[in-house]
């Protein structure tokens, strides 16, 4: 579940998303830290991703380029810096299209593992930047689009790390692919981005008008 928490600034972003997988924690941490694995579990986010700098043996200072898209027909190039690791939690520091933080927490439960994730950017894109004043929302919804695509992969890789033998890891289904980059499907997402962002805009405007 992702909630958008309200921000001052139109190109302003800042979301609050909590999983819960089945899995142990170290198998999460394992597999959400490991930035260049994360195409091949991730796919329908993370297009392509190169390690620049590896960082420390915590992984401090760790600098990672990313190629990412969502729903949405638009892609986004920025970098992370890993700033500050502990046994339950990472924090990044995010440049390029966008810049702010990220910070991932996890809790063991039991068999399952909880996690959290605070993502608190500005859009420096100029897509997102010039834009997010009347489809703020649609952008919102992407996010929240991708970080379901997220927990539905990862709870996929925890099951094929579970696996007891290859011929049960064949049946786990593939993770979510990223959307195509057919014409016609990025033409419908272009348009339902700006139909949702003026009935939103509209209920708004309803809604002053008549108070």
């Amino acid at each position: 579940m992702t909630i958008s928490v309200p921000t001052d600034k139109p190109n302003a972003y800042h979301f609050i998303t909590n999983w819960r997988v089945y899995g142990a924690m170290k198998d999460v941490i394992d597999i959400i830290g490991d930035a260049a694995d994360l195409p091949r579990w991730w796919p329908a986010v993370y297009l392509e991703v190169k390690v620049l700098e590896p960082g420390d043996e915590r992984g401090v200072g760790r600098v990672v380029d990313l190629y990412t898209k969502g729903w949405l027909p638009y892609t986004l190039r920025w970098q992370f810096k890993v700033s500050d690791t502990s046994e339950t939690s990472f924090r990044i520091q995010a440049m390029g299209d966008f810049a702010g933080y990220g910070i991932w927490t996890f809790e063991p439960d039991g068999e399952w593992t909880k996690i959290k994730y605070e993502w608190k950017i500005e859009a420096d894109k100029p897509l997102l930047r010039d834009f997010s004043i009347i489809a703020k929302p649609a952008f919102a919804l992407n996010h929240e689009w991708a970080m379901r695509k997220g927990e539905e992969s990862l709870q996929l890789e925890l099951a094929r790390r579970r696996a007891q033998s290859e011929q049960e890891r064949a049946l786990i289904p593939a993770p979510p692919p990223p959307t195509t980059d057919s014409p016609i499907p990025l033409l419908v997402g272009s348009l339902a981005a700006l139909f949702i962002s003026w009935r939103l805009l509209r209920g708004l405007f309803r809604v002053i008008t008549r108070s």
